[in-house]
């Protein structure tokens, strides 16, 4: 049999492993920023006789309107008659009318008492949450 021939084997050659040391970050310096002071808001101070006339002149507020019949639907809290005069106030409402109709489950009456939901018919759009007052 021939005989093989070995072929030399290289050397293995080591590294040498070199420690490094984690680099930490340095976190910017927090701003700072220039500390301003807060003017007081000054509220309109409301005396006791001006808040006790709105509250007596406040005759209910509007839960619902109907476009088409032209009605709203009002919660009483104060009495109401027909052929007074009332004022109603919202966001985007604001006119005067006297009252010529009003009802109750589609029944006519001439009178609403405080706590009642009247129906009333009204000359112009009204929405949810505006105030009715007499005038």
């Amino acid at each position: 049999m021939p005989s093989k021939s070995k072929k030399p084997r290289k050397k293995v050659v080591k590294k040498k492993v070199v420690k490094r040391k984690p680099v930490t970050k340095k976190k910017p310096a927090a701003r700072k920023r220039p500390v301003t002071k807060k003017k007081p808001v000054g509220k309109k101070k409301v005396t006791a006789k001006k808040k006790a006339l709105k509250q007596a002149n406040l005759v209910g507020l509007v839960t619902h309107y109907f476009p088409h019949v032209r009605a709203a639907v009002i919660k009483l809290k104060a009495p109401l008659v027909v052929g007074d005069t009332i004022k109603i106030k919202g966001h985007t409402t604001d006119f005067k009318q006297t009252i010529t109709s009003m009802q109750i489950d589609r029944v006519p009456i001439n009178e609403g008492k405080k706590g009642d939901e009247i129906g009333l018919l009204v000359n112009s759009r009204v929405r949810q949450h505006d105030k009715v007052t007499k005038v």
